[in-house]
């Protein structure tokens, strides 16, 4: 596992300021920390589309797709990958800890582990986008519950179908809080097309009060 310190930076709010010796020490320490801890682990599976009555229904699961962005990213896809991600229960434990004793390395090691559970997911889709290409399919990018209109409360039936609690112990609340916190669920689209049309940016993003955008960024 890798963490980028420019990705700990931007979930801590950093805008191109220097950061001084004390503070790239304490990053550096939460690193570690979290890298140590992590007991990252994940899923994923195959489902052919079947587009009816204005849905798209994955095959052989129980997952109904209607809201209009995750179609949209899908438009030019035959089959759908549905995958979660988590990087386990120590971390959550160990965040809980620092938020109570130490709210300075607590918001840092958020931040850390914001950006482990991110490379966990791009190194997932990396495996993916391989084992696709010998089967001469292209990937979109991924796309998660609660992004643009994709209800949230999709990753409910995204973890149903995954099996995830026995998996890899990823459970959901009714508020749709995945515990373990530092965990992903998302769908990405497999095309026989390569130029598929993917949304990325702000500007396919219906969060307008983003902090990320508020500061000029984004959070891809």
């Amino acid at each position: 596992m890798e963490i980028d310190k420019n990705e700990v930076l931007r979930y801590l709010g950093y805008k191109n300021q220097k950061i001084d010796k004390n503070m790239t020490n304490l990053i550096d320490e939460c690193t570690r920390e979290i890298i140590d801890i992590s007991e990252a682990s994940s899923v994923y599976e195959i489902f052919d589309i079947e587009r009816k009555n204005g849905f798209l229904f994955l095959l052989g699961s129980t997952l109904v797709l209607k809201d209009n962005d995750i179609k949209d990213l899908l438009i030019n896809s035959d089959k759908c990958v549905v995958m979660a991600a988590t990087l386990g229960t120590a971390v959550d434990s160990r965040l809980a800890y620092y938020s109570r004793f130490d709210i300075t390395k607590g918001v840092i090691m958020d931040a850390c582990a914001s950006t482990a559970i991110e490379y966990v997911c791009d190194d997932l889709q990396d495996e993916i986008m391989k084992n696709s290409l010998k089967e001469d399919l292209y990937i979109t990018t991924r796309y998660s519950p609660g992004y643009g209109d994709f209800a949230i409360d999709n990753g409910v039936e995204i973890l149903n179908v995954l099996d995830a609690y026995k998996k890899i112990g990823l459970s959901i609340t009714e508020n749709s809080i995945m515990l373990p916190r530092k965990s992903v669920t998302a769908l990405i689209g497999l095309s026989k097309t390569k130029n598929l049309k993917k949304r990325t940016g702000c500007a396919s993003c219906k969060n307008v009060g983003c902090e990320f955008r508020k500061d000029g960024g984004c959070c891809e």
